[in-house]
C-alpha cells in the first residue's frame, strides 16, 4: 500500500519534519508511516530501524520518544542511505539519528536494542522488476526472513520488541520462522485500503516471551475515500492534513 498519488512528490512535508525521497529505494509509504506510527515505544530508549530507506520510520520513532531516546539505522543501497543521512540531518532530532551505510547481516553494533522496527523486503517468488534498486530492495534475495530474525535475535534486549508489516501470507510464513527461533507474535492487526477489499497487511510485534496477544484491525479508508477515523487517530500527529 502506497501514499496517494498526489503525495508522491520529491519531498513529503509532515508536521514535524520533511522527508526527500526521490533518490531512496524505498519511498514515504502508508505500509512505513503505519509502522512508525503503531509500533509499541513505551519505556523504550534505543530503536535500531532496519532497511530504513529515505528514513521516515527512524524520523517516526524520534518525534514519538523522549529526547533520551536515540534511533540508529542501517541501510545496504548507498544513495538511500545518503538521503536518509540528509533527512536526519535537517530534522528537529539530527544528535538523536544515526545512518550506517550496510547491511544488517554485517552490522555489528556493540549494544542492543529495546526497539527494532522493519519494512522488510517480502517478495520471494516473483522476478526482480527493472529497477535494480527497487527490486532489490523489495525482494527476500537481499534479506531473508531467516536472516531477519537471525539478526533480531542478536541485536534485542532480553525482553525487547520487533515490529514489522507484513502481506498477510508473508506473515504467516515469518510468524512461523518466528516461533520456531523462540520469538512469539504478542501483537497482531490487520490492515486493509477500503472496506470492500480483503485484509491485505499484518502489523506485527514479536517478543521472547510469549503473552496474550493484542489482535486489532484497522481500515484505512471508507469506499467513499475519506481516512476512517481509526486512521486519522493513529496519524494525527504526523500529516499536516489531519
Amino acid at each position: 500500500m502506497e501514499i496517494r498519488p498526489h503525495e508522491r512528490k520529491s519531498h513529503f512535508r509532515f508536521k514535524q519534519f520533511t522527508v526527500a525521497h526521490d533518490r531512496s529505494t524505498m519511498k514515504v509509504g502508508t505500509d512505513a508511516v503505519l509502522l512508525g506510527a503503531w509500533s509499541n515505544v513505551e519505556n523504550a530508549t534505543s530503536f535500531l530501524d532496519i532497511g530504513t530507506g529515505c528514513g521516515v520510520i527512524a524520523l517516526m520513532l524520534a518525534q514519538r520518544t523522549a529526547s533520551s531516546a536515540y534511533i540508529h539505522a542501517v541501510e545496504p543501497d548507498h544513495e538511500s542511505s545518503l538521503q536518509a543521512a540528509e533527512n536526519f540531518e535537517n530534522s528537529p532530532w539530527p544528535e538523536r539519528l544515526f545512518i550506517r551505510h550496510t547491511s544488517i547481516q554485517t552490522f555489528n553494533p556493540s549494544l542492543k536494542y529495546d526497539v527494532i522496527v522493519s519494512n522488510p523486503p517480502f517478495f520471494n517468488k516473483s522476478l526482480h522488476p527493472p529497477d535494480k534498486r527497487r527490486g532489490y530492495a523489495r525482494h527476500t534475495s537481499s534479506l531473508s526472513f531467516s536472516e531477519l530474525i537471525q539478526a533480531v535475535d542478536r541485536l534485542l534486549t532480553s525482553d525487547g520488541r520487533l515490529n514489522i508489516i507484513l502481506p498477510s501470507n508473508e506473515g504467516l510464513e515469518f510468524m512461523s520462522l518466528a516461533e520456531a527461533s523462540a520469538m512469539f507474535c504478542t501483537r497482531q492487526w490487520k490492515v486493509k485500503g477500503k472496506d470492500h477489499k480483503p485484509w491485505e497487511r499484518w502489523l506485527m510485534e514479536f517478543r521472547r516471551n510469549p503473552d496474550t496477544t493484542d489482535y486489532g484491525e484497522i481500515v484505512i479508508s471508507g469506499n467513499d475515500g475519506h481516512w476512517s477515523d481509526d486512521y486519522i487517530r493513529m496519524t494525527k500527529e504526523f500529516y499536516w492534513i489531519l
